[in-house]
């Protein structure tokens, strides 16, 4: 199995971190995002949409960090981080929708902006994140984990982008309960870190 992978990227990011925390063995594939190599015809032939990552496993070929998680998660069996209950699976997928938008246009942009100069309105970035960071918060207020009382591949998908918040100038010292929740992830046994994380 072979991740092609971006050390700063945090949906790749996302990935690592499921596949340490699951104890599983992969290769990694560093991708010369500066160079343009994800835009490349031979990688474009592995991803349409020229993006990372992109997980390679045997014939099978996928992106999207999202799903990728869902695979590794239902390939190891490992329904302790992804149910295979009807309503317990909508629950943690729901949080998945969450990173893929609201985060990503959130906290991700900001950060996008500030690290990295990519031309967006960081205004409207600040706005978005200042809007999910608060649900978060309420909804944390609660329990300790996004669903099931425990950590899924939710608190994985969300958790970066989060926990980079601060390199788009996007503080977590108003939301208690989301540092908390931060930090909880960080303790979970087998974890990794990443730059600024």
């Amino acid at each position: 199995m072979k991740l092609y992978d971006l050390e700063l990227s945090g949906n790749c990011y996302k990935v690592r971190l499921f596949l340490a925390l699951i104890g599983q063995e992969y290769e990694l594939r560093p991708v010369d995002f500066l160079d343009g190599e994800h835009k490349t015809e031979g990688f474009i032939a592995r991803n349409l949409f020229g993006e990372i990552p992109v997980l390679v496993d045997g014939d099978l070929i996928l992106r999207d960090s999202q799903a990728i998680l869902v695979y590794l998660a239902r390939k190891y069996g490992k329904t302790d981080w992804y149910p295979p209950e009807a309503a317990d699976e909508a629950s943690v997928m729901q949080w998945l929708m969450v990173a893929e938008s609201e985060i990503a246009r959130g906290p991700n942009d900001a950060r996008l902006h500030d690290k990295f100069g990519f031309a967006i309105d960081v205004d409207v970035a600040r706005e978005k994140s200042a809007h999910v960071l608060s649900i978060l918060d309420r909804h944390l207020l609660t329990r300790r984990w996004l669903e099931l009382d425990r950590p899924t591949i939710a608190d994985i998908a969300c958790f970066p982008y989060i926990a980079l918040s601060h390199e788009g100038a996007v503080s977590l010292e108003p939301y208690r309960a989301v540092s908390a929740w931060v930090d909880r992830v960080k303790a979970i046994p087998g974890f990794v870190p990443m730059p600024a994380i």
